[in-house]
């Protein structure tokens, strides 16, 4: 389980699945007609619950007297990881859905970004389809490593995409505040007629500084930054790019699945698309 990528971290939803009564107030959560059944919120759930199996099976799979123990929260991870598969299945249509809307986006990097990771996340959810068939025994002759393969290489494409959109934003705001800063040291100078008696400092301890300053600003950016970094774990041990273990899989799993929670509990957080 260590190498699975959580391909319904994204938010996905799943249509098919939304039941709304209220026809006026669509999304509307003020009214008790107007409440929706939350499938995003359940697989991202079942995701934080099988990643803290992992996670504790993990540390203490080495104690003799837990055996049974560590058996028992294998399984259980085995069963989230095969109820999020099953919930899974109608969300090929979604990121192509997903996709389109990302290319209409008018600003060029954005819209490169978001519509390459979600039509590499559509494919990732393809090739994880596939995998749930074989797993109920409907495709039995499926070569299981090598679509596994192709499933993370999507889900790693799909994370370097998220997080290049991720590094625009964050030089596109640190680009505005080294403008707006030139902006005021100008209108020191011409009123004073001196420089700024405040002590520069430059290179990387001010890159840091303004980054730090930029990420409080923006707390969606850094969740968003914070869940795609932590994703990243499961795809490069899988692959073999950077080899882990289970214990920071299921930290990093867990840790993501909070953020994943977080958004959905509070959509303001969520880094707008």
């Amino acid at each position: 389980m260590a190498g699975e990528s959580p391909g319904d971290a994204a938010g996905y939803s799943l249509p098919w699945l939304s039941l709304c009564r209220c026809k006026t107030h669509q999304g509307c959560r003020n009214h008790p007609g107007c409440r929706r059944t939350k499938t995003p919120s359940i697989l991202s759930c079942m995701r934080a619950t099988q990643y803290t199996c992992m996670l504790l099976s993990y540390l203490i799979e080495n104690k003799a007297d837990k055996k049974k123990l560590v058996m028992k929260l294998k399984q259980l991870e085995s069963s989230m990881s095969s109820g999020r598969k099953m919930f899974r299945l109608g969300n090929v249509v979604h990121a192509l859905v997903a996709a389109r809307r990302a290319a209409e986006l008018p600003e060029v990097v954005p819209r490169l970004c978001l519509t390459g990771s979600h039509l590499s996340r559509a494919l990732y959810f393809v090739c994880d389809a596939a995998l749930w068939l074989r797993s109920v025994g409907l495709q039995p002759h499926l070569d299981k490593p090598k679509w596994h393969t192709w499933a993370t290489k999507c889900y790693y494409c799909s994370l370097l995409m998220n997080l290049a959109r991720d590094w625009y934003e964050i030089s596109w705001r640190l680009e505005q505040a080294a403008l707006e800063e030139k902006a005021k040291e100008n209108c020191a100078w011409q009123r004073d007629g001196e420089e700024l008696n405040g002590v520069r400092s430059d290179g990387l301890h001010s890159f840091l500084c303004q980054l730090f300053q930029i990420l409080k600003k923006n707390p969606p950016l850094l969740l968003d930054l914070v869940k795609n970094l932590c994703d990243l774990s499961g795809p490069l041990d899988t692959l073999g790019i950077y080899k882990t273990n289970p214990g920071v899989i299921g930290f990093c799993g867990v840790l993501s699945s909070l953020v994943g929670i977080l958004t959905l509990a509070s959509p303001h957080l969520k880094l707008k698309q």
